[in-house]
C-alpha cells in the first residue's frame, strides 16, 4: 500500500457499504478459513472517573486494527450514547494507518453479525418468534442480523423501559416484520432469544426456555454480572466466542461455576460449531454468550474497507 491520508469512514458508510448478511459470512469465512480466536490479544478494560476505557487491538495477515471505545453509564441521562468508539485500521506490513471507522457504527454491525453466524447453525430452521430484550442498537442490531438467516415470524421487544421498546417494536414493523411490546414470560414459546441489555442480573426464568431453542446473551461482559439465570446456563448446550476469553469476563458462565452447577468443560468455541468439529445438542437449548473479541472487529472492518 502506498502513504495515503487516513480516511474517515462514517457510521452511515459502514452500513451503506457491508450489509448484515455480508458481515455473517465474513465471520464465518474467516473461521473457516483458519482464524483462530484462542491467539487474540486480550482486550483492556481501564476504570475511569465516569466510566470505562477499552482497548481491543488485534492483527490478521493484511491488516492491524485496534477499536478504543469508552462505555459511559450516565449518559443517557445526558442524551449521549453510552458507547463511544473509534477505529483504527493499519496495514499489517508498513503499520500505517489506513481508515478510521466509526467504532460505534462497527459494534452495531460486528456484534450482531457474530451472534447470527453461529445462530445460522445452533437456531431452529424456522423461527415463528423472536424475543430481543433490550431496544438500543444492538437489540436492533441483532433483528436485521437475525433476519438474514432466517425468516422471522412475529419480534417481541421486551424492556424496562416501555416507551423505548415501543420505538424499537414501531420501527421492526416498518421495515416488514411483526412486531409487539411483550414482557420475560414471552421467552417461553419463542425459538430464538437475544438478551442485548446492561442488566446485572437474570432477565428471565430460564425453566420457561423451550428445549428447541437458542438463547444468545451479549450485554453483560464483566465477570459479576449476567443476562441469563442458571437455570439455563444448567440445562443448555454452551457456546462462546473463545473459552479462555469467557471464562476471563462472561458472568454469565463464571457465576454458574462458582456456584458448582456446570464446569468450564462443558463450553464450546464458536469455532467448532461454525467448522462442524462439535456437533449441534438439537435435544435441548442452546445458548451462545459472545463477549465480543477483537478479531471479529477485523473482520469486519476489513470488509467495510474493502467495499470503498
Amino acid at each position: 500500500m502506498t502513504d495515503t491520508i487516513p480516511s474517515w469512514i462514517s457510521g452511515d458508510e459502514v452500513f451503506g457499504r457491508v450489509s448484515f448478511e455480508t458481515a455473517v459470512r465474513a465471520i464465518q469465512r474467516g473461521l473457516k478459513a483458519g482464524i483462530d480466536p484462542t491467539k487474540d490479544f486480550p482486550r483492556s478494560v481501564l476504570p475511569l472517573n465516569h466510566g470505562q476505557l477499552i482497548l481491543m487491538p488485534t492483527q490478521s495477515s493484511e491488516f492491524v486494527g485496534i477499536k478504543v471505545l469508552t462505555v459511559a453509564p450516565d449518559n443517557t441521562a445526558l442524551g449521549k450514547a453510552t458507547i463511544q468508539a473509534v477505529y483504527l485500521l493499519m496495514d499489517a506490513l508498513t503499520l500505517s494507518p489506513v481508515a478510521f471507522i466509526d467504532g460505534a457504527a462497527l459494534t452495531t454491525l460486528r456484534t450482531p453479525a457474530t451472534s447470527a453466524a453461529v445462530a445460522d447453525h445452533l437456531a431452529p430452521g424456522q423461527v415463528d418468534h423472536l424475543v430481543v430484550f433490550g431496544s438500543g442498537p444492538q437489540a436492533w442490531g441483532h433483528v436485521e442480523a437475525m433476519r438474514a438467516i432466517r425468516s422471522l415470524g412475529i419480534v417481541t421487544i421486551v424492556d424496562i423501559d416501555r416507551r423505548r421498546a415501543t420505538a424499537l417494536a414501531a420501527r421492526v414493523q416498518s421495515s416488514g416484520l411483526k412486531s409487539r411490546v411483550g414482557s420475560a414470560d414471552d421467552v417461553r414459546d419463542a425459538q430464538l432469544i437475544v438478551c442485548a441489555t446492561t442488566s446485572r442480573t437474570p432477565l428471565f426464568n430460564g425453566s420457561l426456555v423451550r428445549n428447541d431453542s437458542l438463547t444468545v446473551a451479549v450485554g453483560a461482559y464483566e465477570p459479576d454480572t449476567r443476562e441469563l439465570g442458571s437455570e439455563l446456563i444448567t440445562k443448555a448446550q454452551l457456546v462462546v466466542d473463545d473459552i479462555a476469553t469467557a471464562l476471563r469476563e462472561a458472568g454469565d458462565l463464571i457465576i454458574p461455576i462458582a456456584e458448582g452447577v456446570i464446569e468450564s468443560a462443558s463450553l464450546i468455541p464458536m469455532r467448532d460449531i461454525i467448522t462442524g468439529v462439535t456437533p449441534v445438542d438439537h435435544q435441548r437449548p442452546r445458548v451462545f454468550k459472545s463477549t465480543g473479541m477483537s478479531w471479529e472487529d477485523l473482520v469486519v472492518a476489513s470488509e467495510v474497507f474493502r467495499a470503498s
